[in-house]
Parts: structure tokens; sequence; C-alpha cells
């Protein structure tokens, strides 16, 4: 794993000049000669063949720094992008709309993770009771996301939440490939008007809001699906329903 070896080599230098700038408040390695360079580095990898597992140390740190400065930038994303978020004004709300905890989800239908998040998310909204949903349709899988979160906001427009509610569910379990006779059927078990939310699909508002969508996703650098943000915390991918539970639990805390 040359990429892994290479990050642990250079926080484990500079794990060991910290340590020695520590020492020696003088330590500048710019500011040694050649030869000084040279016995510095010796040194130091003498040190690391000796004590190997100073690197998976140094990687770790590493690595939780990183995640720490993440978690300040993602809390920074969602404070600066809150009203879009919470209420972009055509966005579905399920769940209880009047909770105490909200989760923002942007989904694909065609997203493999996404369909196995989806009965969990739902569970925990159930169990729960008192969290509002807030689903973002963010189709970047290819045309038969796209095909499919147009007929989802369609329905949206032409039947109103419950519908949309259902047609979410019917899509993110729906196997074979959107069609345009498929999708009337499925409109038509559900006792829709099919013909009409097919003539919606391809309108300007559609596309506004997924043009809108996508604009807010690259804005709060989300590039996967599915994306939550949990109150104020981003979680970027698939959880399973105990850690939801678990942030869930923990975003209450610290309201």
């Amino acid at each position: 794993m040359p990429k892994l070896t290479l990050k642990a080599a250079v926080a484990a230098t500079a794990l060991m000049a910290a340590s020695s700038a520590s020492a020696q408040d003088t330590f500048d390695f710019d500011q040694m000669t050649p030869d000084q360079q040279a016995a510095f580095g010796d040194a130091v990898r003498s040190y690391l063949l000796e004590n190997p597992q100073t690197i998976m140390e140094a990687v770790a740190r590493l690595e939780e720094m990183e995640a720490q400065q993440q978690v300040a930038v993602d809390q920074s994303l969602v404070d600066t992008h809150r009203e879009a978020l919470l209420d972009d004004g055509y966005s579905w709300v399920g769940g209880n709309p009047d909770g105490d905890f909200t989760i923002v989800e942007f989904m694909d239908y065609r997203c493999g993770y996404c369909r196995k998040a989806s009965p969990e998310v739902a569970e925990l909204v159930e169990q729960d009771g008192n969290i509002r949903l807030i689903v973002k349709e963010f189709p970047i899988l290819g045309d038969a996301s796209m095909v499919s979160s147009r007929f989802a906001i369609a329905t949206k427009i032409v039947a109103g939440d419950e519908a949309y509610g259902q047609v979410h569910d019917a899509l993110i379990a729906l196997e074979g490939a959107p069609s345009e006779p498929v999708l009337k059927r499925l409109a038509g078990t559900l006792g829709l008007d099919g013909d009409a939310i097919l003539a919606e699909m391809d309108s300007d508002e559609i596309s506004g809001r997924i043009a809108e969508t996508r604009a807010l996703a690259q804005a709060m650098q989300i590039s996967g699906t599915p994306s939550f943000v949990f109150g104020d915390e981003m979680v970027r991918g698939y959880a399973p329903l105990a850690a939801m539970q678990q942030i869930v639990a923990q975003g209450r805390a610290t309201q």
C-alpha cells in the first residue's frame, strides 16, 4: 500500500521533528548543513526501524487530526447552508414535521447503499416518533436515476406529499429500468394519474429543483449517496440503524 506507507513516513518524520524541536528550541531542518540533514535522516530511519510501532501511532494520530478537522469543516458547512437544507420550499418532509430532531438525506434511487439504508431510515423514524426527515433528490448515477427523480418530484407536484412518499418507497425498491410503461403502471397501482405525472416530468420547475439540489450538494462538498445531515453532523455514506440511533441520541444531547 504505497499511499499508506508514504503517509506513514511523512507523519512519523514530522512526529520525530516535532519531538526534536520541543527538546531544542533552535531546531530548524532547513538551517542544517547537508551533513547534518543526512545525519538527522539516518537517525530517524534508525529509530523507526527499531520502533516500527511509531509509524502506526503517527498515522493514527494524523487520521484523528484529519477527522477532527473534517468535523469542524462539516459543521461550518451545515451552519452556512442551514436554510437551504431545512426549508428550500420544495423538498419532501416526512416523519414528524414538528419533530425535535431533523435528518436530511441526499439520495439516489439507483444507489445500492441508498436502498440498503432506506428501510433502516424508515425504522429509525418510526421507532423514534419525533424525527423530521427531509429527502433531497440527488440523481447522480445516470439516466435511470434522473428519470426516477423526475418522476418522484412530478408526483409531488401533481398529487401531493402522501403520493410522493408512496412513489419514493416504490422507486427505491424498483428492480427494473424506470421506463415509461413501468412508471405508468406503478402510478396506476397506487391510484395515481400516470399520464399527468409523466407530462410534468420534463418541466422547468423540476429541472430547477434538481439543479438547486446539485448546487447545494456541491457547496457542501457532497459527491456521493447516501449522504446525511443529522442535526449539525454530516454523515457521508451508509450508516446502520444502531449507528444512526446513537448519532441521533448524541445530537439531541448537544442541542
